[in-house]
């Protein structure tokens, strides 16, 4: 890395252009009323290139309630004549500073019947100059901050995502699998080793699990820290299932160990099968190589096939240092579509 701060490694910071493109009579900021649009192109968008799940239009409006998200400055919209949204994107720089780094997050989405016209060009372009801006802002006025990162999730059909972002100088980094399991084979009953207890997620626990995640993902690729609020956002949204949640507990009462799951019943159609969704999968550094993340999973499983649902769902990373996906394999899953993440570093 150059031994320029990085402050100097990005230089001042570069306001963004508004795109132009024949076939969008405006480019414009989203606001909450457009919430409803921005979902109909996600969900257009979805359905060809990651057809098991559709975003949920919560999701979409939770990002408008985040403190370091700004509308008027993070996002964008491609509007036609007849005043149709076609186009969205968000630049959202995550919060947390911690290790010296910032971590920007681009995402954007061209409805399938809009593609191949240049529209997505402009789009990721539009991203890039904005979240660099963002990078250069934060790191003139933090001279602590040492590194700096813009990254991209793109599903593995979208070719064509990939391929603007490469022309940027984003970078393949990492693969991420989705994985179903049919739960009509019975979750394996695993014991608890001694001193350890297995209960069902309870509110009370909501700021005690947010640490005990954090700490598990500390040293997982790309993770960054969970906010408070987008954590509350986690738990006390609408699809937050802590009847089929577990965590594991140590003789102190220390979460150690947690499986968390979600139902989103639009999913259902997709998927072509009722499921659940598990969001997050962790233990805590101390207490690694004992067997818990096994055993939750296996816990919240058996409350999954208890709910008679027929399908449990997850993303592993596949090249965690934790050996997650041959752990879930073991656990009855199979692996389905990929996810790519595209980085470029500063």
């Amino acid at each position: 890395m150059s031994e320029k701060t990085l402050a100097a490694r990005l230089g001042t910071a570069t306001e963004p252009t508004l795109p132009h493109h024949e076939d969008i009579a405006q480019w414009r900021p989203a606001t909450r009323d457009d919430i409803d649009a921005i979902h109909a192109v996600l969900a257009a968008a979805d359905a060809v290139d990651h057809p098991t799940w559709t975003t949920p239009r919560s999701e979409i409006a939770d990002d408008f309630e985040l403190e370091h998200f700004d509308p008027a400055s993070d996002s964008l919209l491609a509007e036609t004549v007849d005043g149709t949204v076609v186009a969205s994107a968000g630049a959202m720089l995550h919060p947390s500073r911690e290790g010296g780094e910032l971590t920007v997050y681009l995402s954007g989405a061209v409805h399938p019947q809009w593609r191949r016209r240049g529209i997505g060009t402009q789009l990721m372009a539009w991203l890039d100059t904005r979240g660099r801006q963002q990078l250069a802002e934060a790191a003139a006025a933090d001279a602590s901050l040492t590194a700096a990162e813009l990254k991209i999730f793109a599903e593995e059909p979208n070719t064509d995502q990939q391929q603007l972002a490469d022309r940027l100088g984003y970078r393949a980094e990492r693969w991420f699998s989705s994985m179903v399991r049919d739960m009509a084979t019975p979750a394996p009953a695993l014991e608890a080793p001694e001193g350890i207890t297995v209960v069902e997620y309870t509110h009370d626990r909501d700021d005690d699990a947010r640490d005990a995640r954090n700490d598990a993902f500390r040293d997982h690729w790309g993770s960054r820290p969970s906010d408070p609020q987008r954590w509350k956002q986690f738990v006390g949204g609408e699809f937050f299932r802590p009847d089929l949640s577990r965590i594991a507990l140590d003789a102190d009462g220390q979460i150690v160990a947690f499986c968390l799951a979600s139902v989103n019943e639009e999913d259902w159609v997709t998927l072509g099968a009722s499921n659940s969704y598990i969001d997050l999968i962790g233990v805590i550094r101390t207490h690694r190589r004992r067997g818990l993340a096994p055993l939750v999973v296996s816990r919240t499983l058996q409350a999954i096939a208890d709910a008679g649902l027929e399908k449990a769902v997850l993303d592993v990373d596949t090249a965690s240092p934790t050996g997650a996906n041959t752990l879930y394999e073991g656990l009855g899953f199979a692996a389905t579509e990929r996810s790519i993440a595209l980085v470029t570093r500063v």
